[in-house]
């Protein structure tokens, strides 16, 4: 089906005869709007899913445009489209938003600070009715749980009330980060004192203090465990990383390395903030999602000649903005069409 709106001067191209097109791809049917060389605006709408004609309804309705409004040359359907008259595609997704509700995301795991393994799952306690007794609590995105030896502690509370001197001492003190046997570094058998040893600047202006650094040999070791049972997505959330990621950062790069996980989500990268648990949860959902967009950002993508590359291709954010391909990550895309339908793009 497609419907022809009157031409609006706003939006007439001035791009050299380019098409322009923003597609709504929802779980039943696919909007997709475009804008022709000439300024007038057709809309055509066709099934989300319908293998038997094609593989992908936004790549079929970009084709079909095509083929009835470019004379230059012919679309076939089954061959890859010529992108040299595309000038920009926009699009919203409910993807993640389906996958999301159920329940078909990447098999993952969570790496945790140690004594948080449950914090994700107790939440902040908020609920729509505070009084309701038969409250069923919200399922969990990850598989397994493991919690990680590290810590770092915020220097203010420490330090608060403390003159330079007295700062300056406990910096200059050696020997307190905990080596991989749970001791002060320097072999006295004693745990690290709280506020004792050098402050370090974390991006956002805090200071921190590092109490244990992760042992990778026994961080590989559970990621291990997690690829044995069959897990391929790894969440890392870790305390205090909004401001000090380079934790994260070691464990990132050690799960990486294995070759074994297909997405290694870090709470510092997806959403650096301060409280613990909404960073934990998108985290999660990055892992959990991110794996299902990347299996239909390249299957959109292999319907099109190599000439895609160079053309402006955004994605439309749970947040109404729009972010180009190649930054659009599964949180990102939970109520992305949601989002485009309201935004109006």
């Amino acid at each position: 089906e497609t419907t022809t709106t009157p031409t609006s001067p706003a939006t007439t191209s001035g791009d050299g005869g380019k098409f322009h097109f923003a597609i709504d791809r929802g779980g039943t049917f696919t909007d997709v709007h475009c804008i022709l060389p000439t300024g007038s605006q057709l809309v055509t709408k066709l099934l989300s899913e319908d293998p038997a004609n094609y593989p992908d309804a936004p790549t079929e309705g970009i084709r079909r445009l095509l083929h009835a409004h470019d004379g230059t040359r012919n679309y076939e359907r089954g061959d890859k489209v010529d992108t040299n008259r595309i000038g920009s595609i926009r699009m919203g997704t409910t993807v993640a938003t389906n996958a999301l509700l159920e329940r078909e995301g990447e098999r993952m795991g969570l790496l945790i600070t140690k004594g948080f393994g449950d914090l994700l799952e107790i939440g902040n306690q908020s609920r729509p009715d505070i009084f309701d007794l038969s409250c069923a609590k919200p399922g969990l995105l990850y598989e397994d749980v493991a919690e990680v030896e590290e810590r770092v502690m915020l220097a203010g509370y420490c330090d608060e009330g403390r003159s330079a001197d007295e700062i300056a001492a406990l910096e200059n003190e050696e020997g307190q980060v905990m080596d991989a046997d749970g001791e002060r570094e320097g072999g006295d058998g004693q745990p690290p004192k709280a506020g004792v040893g050098p402050r370090i600047t974390g991006i956002t202006g805090e200071k921190v203090i590092v109490l244990r650094r992760p042992d990778l040999t026994d961080v590989r070791a559970k990621l291990e465990a997690f690829a044995a049972k069959g897990i391929r997505s790894v969440a890392v959330v870790f305390a205090h990383s909004y401001t000090y990621g380079a934790h994260e950062q070691l464990v990132g790069q050690l799960a990486r390395s294995m070759g074994v996980f297909t997405e290694v989500s870090l709470s510092s990268e997806v959403m650096p903030m301060v409280k613990m648990v909404p960073r934990g949860h998108t985290a999660c959902a990055a892992a959990y999602l991110t794996p299902k967009i990347a299996t239909y950002l390249s299957s959109f993508r292999s319907g099109f000649d190599a000439g895609l590359a160079d053309i402006r291709l955004d994605f439309m954010k749970s947040d109404g903005g729009l972010t180009p391909v190649d930054d659009f990550g599964g949180h990102q895309a939970i109520m992305s069409g949601p989002a485009g339908g309201v935004i109006g793009y």
